[in-house]
């Protein structure tokens, strides 16, 4: 039995096992995230940048079929929500997978599951960044601002909110999924009129003439559909998000099963029915990388001022996407600071309950995107993207790993599964890790981008190795002494 499995076993008999944290790095926090809060956190994890700016540029390269990859994706990321939230309802904990890896994989596997997923939101953090200022150059007055210092505001601004508390991050996530939810749906409405009166956009009838007469569902093939599946992934990368912020509220059990139900029929809704409309509106070729494909349609259409107003909403959803990754990395880091796996320093809470080392690091690392965007201009949000996958894929792996560990250990009697469950198992978590690979190993038809990207894994994998010797002391101590604590 390794050291994690004793120290689990040994706080559940202990006798104050009902009032101490399962996770020491749970210990602290305010329970002020309200169900409405964990809801449109939810919600706005359903719809960010990958939306907003990345589906332009997938338009052009896959066509209309691109909303099938986004129905497939959503699937497949729905199921690894479903079993977060069934391990979240076993034991909730702001340590989230990280946790759960550490109960299930040791702590090798949350050392792996944490800095997978910093690397994850610290690129994910660049991307942002870079489609603030993108969004921005849209407006003349600030296309002669360069890029990487439009970026560099952009971070400061989101830094300083985020470090004040959880509730007002909590109260600033409910307003940005406000504004992105109302404003999808007035799209979609407007889109829905247009088709309805055939009103011309950019002197073309919209319809389905406007997929036939430019190729069809493939415009060009199958594997251009194919190897988006892995942007299209990045697209939802924050949907985990709930499995953090349920251990800063006070009624999990009840918000959290609500929250990662409505997940499916918001994929179904506000991205594929998105992609659709749009393919429905303008052929792909029209629509690009440099700008949301939301602002193509509303400048062509002729209505003055409609593009700027859904820019300024694109806008802040990136700004949204670029809190919740500072807000969730900065609580991994906590939970693997306490187990000597990260930087002491991680560990640090302020007076308001905000882990603020671990949000700083983050931030530090979205300052070498600023460079990038110096350096890069027209390639820092593709190659970002890429990176990010990495951490993604690899995170959700690990939770589907961590809930067959779960879904064993209850069938032997050694843990208790809730009502909330992943329906299919061990067919479903299979199923998903085989496609998450499949994604990655997509990539290598990219020989621009991707390719580049799959080479990195060696070197991550060697980066981790060495980080691991590095730390496994600090490790072997902190378990030790948490033993002997809990053993007096």
């Amino acid at each position: 039995m390794s050291k994690d499995a004793v120290h689990t076993a040994r706080v559940a008999d202990h006798p104050q096992a009902t009032t101490m944290p399962a996770d020491a790095g749970d210990a602290g926090y305010s329970k002020d995230l309200k169900h409405r809060h964990v809801n449109m956190i939810a919600i706005g994890g359903a719809i960010g940048t990958g939306l907003f700016l990345g589906a332009g540029g997938r338009l052009h390269n896959a066509g209309p079929a691109l909303a099938l990859a986004y129905l497939v994706c959503g699937v497949f990321a729905f199921f690894v929500v479903r079993a977060l939230g069934e391990l979240v309802l076993y034991r909730p904990s702001s340590g989230s997978f990280v946790s759960y890896a550490r109960e299930f994989l040791g702590e090798k596997g949350a050392y792996v599951a944490g800095w997978m997923y910093f690397l994850n939101w610290s690129t994910t953090g660049i991307a942002d960044i870079t489609a603030i200022a993108l969004y921005t150059h849209y407006w003349s007055l600030f296309t002669p601002v360069p890029q990487w210092v439009l970026a560099l505001i952009a971070l400061a601004v989101v830094l300083a909110v985020n470090l004040i508390s959880v509730k007002i991050f909590g109260e600033m996530e409910f307003w940005f999924a406000i504004v992105k939810v109302a404003t999808l749906v007035a799209f979609m409405l407007v889109g829905i009129f247009l088709l309805a009166t055939q009103h011309p956009v950019d002197g073309q009838t919209p319809g389905l003439s406007v997929i036939t007469d430019h190729g069809g569902i493939l415009p060009h093939g199958v594997m251009p559909v194919v190897i988006v599946m892995q942007g299209v992934i990045f697209a939802y990368a924050a949907l985990e998000l709930v499995g953090v912020a349920a251990g800063e509220t006070a009624e999990p059990e009840k918000v959290v099963p609500r929250a990662v139900n409505s997940i499916m029929w918001r994929v179904g809704l506000f991205y594929v029915g998105s992609v659709v409309l749009l393919a429905l509106l303008l052929p792909g070729s029209v629509y690009s990388a440099d700008e949301s494909p939301f602002v193509t349609v509303l400048s062509k259409i002729g209505v003055s001022g409609a593009g700027d107003v859904m820019n300024l909403v694109v806008l802040t959803a990136a700004m949204s996407s670029l809190n919740s990754g500072l807000y969730s990395t900065g609580r991994i880091l906590r939970s693997m600071a306490v187990a000597g796996s990260a930087p002491k320093f991680t560990r640090v809470m302020s007076r308001n309950q905000v882990p603020y080392g671990g949000i700083l690091l983050t931030c530090a690392i979205c300052v070498l995107g600023v460079g990038l965007n110096y350096l890069m201009p027209s390639q820092a949000f593709e190659i970002v993207l890429n990176v990010a996958s990495l951490g993604i894929v690899s995170t959700w792996v690990i939770i589907m790993i961590c809930h067959l560990i779960f879904v064993r250990r209850a069938k032997a009697g050694l843990a208790t599964r809730p009502h909330f469950r992943l329906p299919g198992s061990p067919v479903t978590e299979i199923a998903t890790i085989a496609f998450l690979l499949a994604c990655l190993g997509l990539m290598w038809n990219d020989p621009e981008v991707g390719r580049k990207t799959l080479l990195l894994i060696p070197v991550i994998g060697l980066l981790l190795v060495a980080g691991w010797f590095g730390v496994r002391r600090r490790v072997n101590q902190q378990t030790d002494q948490e033993l002997s604590r809990l053993t007096k």
